[in-house]
């Protein structure tokens, strides 16, 4: 959250009277956050010595998300370069539940300061209803969080239990705990109950005699040939919804058929077992758990009534809203009525010391039931036919309920049944049992989908960088691609997977790699990872296995609170701090603020250089570690002072034959990067061979277009690293006239505009500024004469115009052109650029095929 304290900025917390008094009063739990104090009640000291509104605000939103059953406790609040301007940084476990405890911590550290009332009950339990909205199962949380557990990357699949573990051709996907691989037929016979009921009774498995029934009359048979007591069930259900069970005389069935009829058109009227509910678990046909559960019930104890037991029970620590907690708070339905009148009773009945009353004809854990683990006492006959239930349905998941006495003899001797055969078993009665041993049932349904030695990731390398991302990540990708992989990549002009562009745009964001990630096609992910994204929403990775540094140059500097060389250091070194630790950060080093990070990364590091005798390359290779270096006109791998030629700059096209030095670079960083992967050298040589620069290819990077007598290049350089990248690249071209077509952009700081006007003064014989599209906060005017500034004072005097528009400025510098012209245009918008020279070619081209 960015913050501005406004007037609250000159009143820390000790000059609020009564502030702590206050905050104490209405969050008294805060005593528990120890802040920088080290201790209970720190925080507290904190406000009574003083401390910033800001700071206060980031302690309020972990603490009510933790009253509202999130506990969460990481936060930090920096002030910035703008007094009274903070950051306050604060972890959340659901996004949205965090954005409204971030608005809502405003507004109570407001009320606090201001002493007005705040209703905090009303506050957390929206943040509560927020949290049972949009948070996953607890079912789905215990397979993601025994994902984690074992490092396996997850991606939730829109708004509901979808997810994705795993990334690209690896992936696996899950719902509540139906599976990729759980069979549509065998959910179809499970919730089909009838069809079930006919297949286990086929294969000899005990199930309660009865049929069907669509009326009254098919009800009045079944009872008539089975007898009560009856069970009535929705054919096509679930989470006991429609059910009536103990049913003992006509006017209560026929009650209980509309009932079930609300769910289902036809209903299953079944002998009533009596015994206990359990649930056996099976998971990839194996028992994995076996539960008794028992249905929402309160104790009489002579004195309360039913509404009074009923708030007592719920005030056991362990019942909660929804699924915050082991078991679900009580409440009272139609359900709950219907039993209370077959007894006789009221809320306001008081029953007898040591009797149970059934609040619920179900033993549901979301209706308030609650479980007692039975696994080790399921007797091994029982365990398989359990095990053979599971494949007689055909279910990878499976929750299996009987009736029985016990499960601890046969069923076939204990009189007991299997009633159902559930698709998507919840998991929560096995994961928090009220009583007896929790079971992490989760780990046998990621050993399913992930047995040993299968592989839940695709390779992945992320670039990073000021300059020569985009350059860098196709050459990466155009290795891979060519060693055999389905290569998806991210770019500043668009998402590709091979070379066919699926989204246009600066796609250098989180967003965009999470794109790459969940194509199921994907077998190896080459990700631009730029500043901006990082900034606004992290990774959308969690781990990579290569990261490379091009460079750090003075680029947007003075934006999102990034004002120098080594705050943007810090925000490119996430990319690299997420490299596995067996994995490799590829630095380069010939960039001062890139070498800063050479001996603090987590793993391990490898160097490319344009100079063989650079002082870090000289290390590397006297420590005899893997460095990339242009030697002798060469590209070159070194390992210690052994050298493994790749090739010749000269047959790299890219290179336009040696004279682009920024290219060599580039195609240092690719080159070592594929080596470290494991890539054959003849095959790179024969990558780096083949990736031929074009408008098309490589869009905006040394893009040359030749007309009969001039030429125009396009390229994407905006900053004075690229301007003197280009300029390097112009002293290898003869031109009696160099045309150069520039702007200045808003966002930059002035020096970095006026250094920019200064190196196109040195490049160009003639200048042409236009402006940009987007001036973001700045006038024409104002850019204009930055640039102006600096182009007089790189002490060449050229001539310069202004020609607002780029399409027009391009047109007038072709009009410009004589003999051997070149023209440059450095442009942010590449495509319309291209577009424009591209029709003026081909109209060249039609002209001299008239003549």
């Amino acid at each position: 959250m960015r913050l501005d304290l406004e007037a609250l900025e000159h009143f820390p917390t000790n000059k609020i009277p009564g502030f702590r008094e206050r905050i104490e009063k209405l969050l008294p739990s805060l005593y528990t956050h120890r802040c920088s104090e080290g201790h209970e009640g720190g925080f507290f000291h904190r406000i009574e010595m003083g401390t910033w509104m800001g700071h206060v605000i980031e302690h309020i939103a972990l603490e009510i998300q933790t009253l509202a059953g999130m506990d969460t406790g990481f936060g930090r609040t920096r002030e910035t370069k703008t007094p009274g301007i903070y950051n306050v940084v604060f972890s959340y476990l659901e996004e949205s539940a965090g954005l409204y405890a971030g608005e809502e911590a405003v507004k109570i550290a407001t009320a606090l300061a201001d002493d007005v009332d705040y209703d905090i009950n009303a506050c957390i339990q929206t943040l509560r209803e927020i949290r049972e909205k949009v948070r996953l199962g607890p079912s789905t949380g215990s397979i993601v969080e025994e994902a984690v557990a074992r490092r396996i990357p997850w991606i939730r699949l829109g708004r509901n239990s979808l997810v994705q573990l795993g990334y690209g051709v690896n992936q696996q996907r899950f719902q509540a705990t139906i599976t990729g691989k759980t069979s549509s037929i065998a959910v179809d016979i499970a919730c089909n109950k009838e069809a079930t009921k006919k297949m286990l009774e086929e294969a000899a498995i005990p199930v309660p005699s009865g049929d069907l029934a669509g009326d009254e009359e098919d009800l009045r048979r079944i009872i008539d040939n089975i007898g009560y007591p009856v069970v009535l069930k929705p054919l096509s259900g679930n989470h006991g919804r429609g059910q009536s069970i103990n049913v003992r005389d006509w006017d209560t069935a026929v009650l209980g058929l509309e009932h079930a009829k609300t769910v289902s058109a036809k209903v299953i009227v079944e002998k009533y077992i009596t015994g206990y509910d359990f649930r056996i678990l099976v998971i990839n046909h194996k028992m994995i758990a076996a539960a008794r559960r028992v249905p929402a019930h309160v104790v009489g104890d002579g004195e309360l009534n039913m509404q009074q037991l009923i708030d007592k029970e719920n005030q056991d620590p362990r019942r909660g809203y929804g699924h915050e907690n082991v078991l679900t708070e009580i409440t009272v339905d139609k359900d709950t009525s219907e039993l209370l009148e077959k007894l006789g009773y009221t809320l306001e009945s008081v029953p007898q010391k040591g009797e149970v009353v059934y609040l619920k004809s179900t033993a549901n854990l979301s209706t308030g039931g609650t479980s007692i683990d039975v696994t080790d006492m399921v007797h091994p006959e029982n365990v398989t036919m359990c095990e053979r239930v599971s494949k007689i349905i055909g279910l990878d998941v499976c929750g299996i309920d009987i009736m029985a006495e016990n499960l601890t003899q046969p069923l076939k001797e204990s009189g007991g049944a299997i009633l159902e055969v559930n698709a998507a078993p919840g998991f929560r009665m096995h994961l928090a049992p009220s009583e007896g041993l929790p079971r992490n049932v989760a780990a046998p349904v990621v050993d399913m989908l992930y047995p040993p030695g299968r592989p839940f990731t695709i390779p992945i390398i992320a670039v990073t960088g000021t300059n020569g991302k985009t350059t860098t990540t196709r050459l990466i990708s155009h290795i891979v691609k060519n060693n055999g992989y389905r290569v998806g990549f991210t770019t500043s002009d668009g998402i590709y997977i091979q070379n066919t562009m699926l989204t246009k745009g600066d796609t250098t964001g989180p967003i965009s790699a999470e794109f790459i990630l969940k194509d199921p096609t994907v077998e190896f992910a080459v990700l631009e990872t730029a500043r901006g994204g990082i900034l606004r929403s992290g990774l959308g990775f969690s781990q990579c296995d290569i990261g490379v540094l091009t460079n750090i140059k003075e680029d947007h500097l003075g934006l999102s609170d990034i004002h120098n060389l080594k705050d943007l250091t810090r925000v490119k070194r996430v990319v690299l701090d997420s490299v596995k630790k067996n994995g490799w950060c590829i630095l380069n080093a010939d960039d001062e603020y890139s070498m800063r990070l050479l001996n603090d990364l987590p793993a391990k590091v490898a160097i490319f250089s344009m100079d063989e005798d650079n002082p870090h390359m000289r290390k590397f290779a006297k420590e005899g570690k893997t460095t990339c270096v242009y030697e002798d006109g060469y590209v070159t791998i070194k390992k210690g002072d052994w050298k493994i030629r790749i090739s010749k700059v000269n047959n790299i096209p890219i290179t336009m034959e040696g004279k682009a030095k920024f290219m060599i670079a580039n195609v240092l960083a690719a080159s070592l990067a594929t080596y470290l992967h494991g890539f054959e050298i003849e095959d790179i040589a024969n990558s780096l061979r083949t990736f031929i620069p074009s408008a098309q290819l490589t869009p905006g990077r040394l893009n040359i277009f030749n007309f009969k007598n001039f030429k125009v290049m396009i390229d994407f350089a905006h900053n004075a690293a690229g301007y003197e990248a280009i300029e390097d690249f112009l002293t290898n071209i003869e031109s009696p006239k160099k045309i150069g077509i520039i702007s200045g952009v808003g966002d930059r700081r002035d020096e970095d505009i006026r250094e920019c006007g200064k190196i196109a003064g040195r490049m160009f014989d003639h200048i042409i500024i236009r402006n940009e599209k987007h001036l973001r906060g700045r006038t024409e005017e104002q850019i204009n004469g930055l640039v102006i500034d600096g182009i007089q004072s790189a002490g060449k005097n050229p001539s310069f115009e202004i020609i607002p528009k780029e399409i027009e400025a391009l047109k007038h510098a072709m009009s410009l052109a004589e003999e051997g012209t070149f023209i440059t245009a450095l442009s942010d918008v590449i495509s319309n650029a291209i577009d424009l020279v591209q029709e003026y070619q081909h109209k060249e081209i039609l002209e001299e095929g008239i003549h």
